[in-house]
């Protein structure tokens, strides 16, 4: 693969950021590898966290897979032409997700068209207020794209990618190092019947 680039500006979710590219790069003896991706040099998350951008913006032309994460400046972004602009995302070639309010990226890059997006509660009425639909569930996608809802949902964003790159046994193997002890089988499951169950037929 050419790479996946997880998007990350100013104002970033710490969770959205790192946890589905660490799970994702469980794979990178099979050729799977993510790279956080940012606007400038270093960001700083919500929290005060300083990164260090691995790869910078316009690494999501390149790209085979592109995640968006969350943030408390995502409606920012999504006012910003000029940043809108560095992210000329196309679903015909590229897997691409997103999580919480980065549906309102998808949304405004005119990805969604029509379909039903998963994010937030705290992000839900603006994501509706670009018409979008959004559902009470986990994870949903349609073809090439996916949405994801609550910062703990990154494991679904990960599972669909290896899932779709790698196959469900890869998947399945990177969920179940990472779970907690004792729960390995229902979080595997879990997150695998999300993926299973928000997934309409490949368009």
């Amino acid at each position: 693969m050419d790479g996946l680039t997880r998007a990350a500006p100013d104002g970033s979710n710490e969770l959205d950021s790192f946890i589905a590219s660490a799970l994702i790069n469980r794979c990178r003896r099979d050729g799977l590898e993510a790279f956080v991706t940012t606007p400038t040099p270093v960001v700083t998350s919500m929290n005060g966290v300083e990164v260090t951008g691995q790869r910078p913006l316009e690494f999501v032309t390149e790209a085979d897979v592109v995640l968006i994460g969350s943030g408390v400046r995502t409606r920012d972004v999504v006012a910003d032409d000029r940043l809108i602009s560095r992210l000329p995302l196309d679903p015909s070639r590229q897997l691409i997700g997103a999580q919480c309010s980065g549906a309102l990226v998808l949304a405004r890059l005119g990805l969604l068209n029509g379909m039903p997006a998963c994010t937030d509660r705290t992000s839900r009425p603006f994501v509706e207020a670009r018409g979008v639909t959004v559902l009470d569930a986990p994870f949903h996608s349609e073809g090439n794209i996916a949405t994801a809802g609550g910062c703990l949902a990154s494991q679904n964003l990960a599972a669909r990618v290896i899932d779709r790159t790698l196959g469900t046994d890869a998947a399945r193997d990177v969920l179940d190092y990472v779970a907690p002890v004792g729960e390995n089988d229902e979080t595997v499951e879990r997150a695998l019947r999300a993926v299973d169950m928000g997934r309409t037929a490949l368009r």
